[in-house]
């Protein structure tokens, strides 16, 4: 097959959708005998079988949801292109898709986001959050356009991409009040058996912090490993432990979260990146946050 039959894709589309082949012929005004020649045609183009027949049911093969997922993309695309050209006035940008690493600070991932969500040029942001590997399947098949992370692309992943360094900033320490005034009043001397908030496997600066910590001889008690920092500044702002988070979003930190900042580790440092499969970042959105970047990380 030196080509794809999109035509037969259609056919194939459409019994899926219906559940039936005579379904299926109904809705394209052929006959059910026509719809399943066709069928079998694109089954020896492709080389695999992409229904088998439970009963009186058709269910698909594992080829053939794979296949349906591109499929319903294809034509989801193909009918808003027509729905463009059959009114001039519905002509609207593309939604852009970002995924988001649970590692990094929600608050200043809004601050990066801020300027593209004024943009009248760039369509709706479409945001998902979860875990490096994941977002970056998703963008190495085009369901994501930028991930954004605390860490550039690793070197092991095959998927041809870029990193972008947007920025860095040091790293300080937050705990509540109540915390805080429990607590010897010299940083770092503080964090000596204190209770403690530890970054996740899953979050970049987790090595060099804890590498920080032994070399400066300082074992806090750590009550709990998060990688969420959502979740590490409310555990945080509930008084269970001190917490580091990037010091370019102290002033938020503090007024949202009723916590105070107990001080700053300049040699270590919180970097954002953003990972995309294109080596220039052309799109008006990414333009907008590497702007942002420089202004908030500079």
């Amino acid at each position: 097959m030196n080509t794809l039959n999109y035509k037969h894709l259609r056919y194939f589309w459409m019994v899926a959708k219906a559940g039936s082949v005579a379904r299926a012929a109904r809705l394209l005004h052929l006959t059910p005998h026509s719809v399943s020649a066709q069928l079998v045609s694109f089954e020896d183009s492709l080389g695999v079988k992409l229904f088998r027949r439970v009963g009186r049911r058709l269910e698909l093969s594992d080829a053939g949801e794979r296949i349906l997922t591109h499929a319903e993309e294809i034509f989801t695309l193909g009918d808003r292109i027509v729905d463009i050209l059959r009114d001039q006035r519905a002509v609207t940008a593309p939604p852009f898709r970002i995924g988001i690493t649970d590692a990094m600070p929600k608050s200043l991932v809004y601050t990066l986001l801020e300027p593209a969500l004024k943009l009248e040029s760039a369509g709706r942001l479409i945001c998902r959050e979860g875990l490096l590997a994941p977002l970056l399947t998703e963008l190495a098949i085009h369901r994501l356009d930028l991930v954004i992370a605390d860490r550039p692309l690793p070197p092991h992943v095959s998927i041809k991409g870029y990193s972008h360094l947007l920025g860095s900033s040091p790293l300080a320490v937050f705990g509540a009040e109540t915390l805080l005034a429990r607590l010897p009043p010299t940083f770092p001397a503080l964090l000596h058996d204190a209770p403690f908030l530890l970054p996740g496997e899953d979050v970049a600066s987790r090595a060099a912090l804890l590498q920080w910590l032994e070399t400066h001889h300082l074992h806090p008690r750590i009550v709990a490993e998060l990688d969420d920092s959502a979740l590490m500044k409310a555990f945080g702002q509930a008084g269970a432990g001190l917490f580091v988070a990037p010091a370019a979003i102290s002033g938020y930190i503090c007024e949202h979260f009723q916590v105070r900042e107990a001080g700053r580790i300049p040699s270590l440092k919180e970097s954002v990146y953003a990972i995309t499969t294109e080596r220039q970042m052309r799109h008006p959105v990414m333009s907008a946050i590497s702007d942002q970047a420089r202004k908030c990380l500079a």
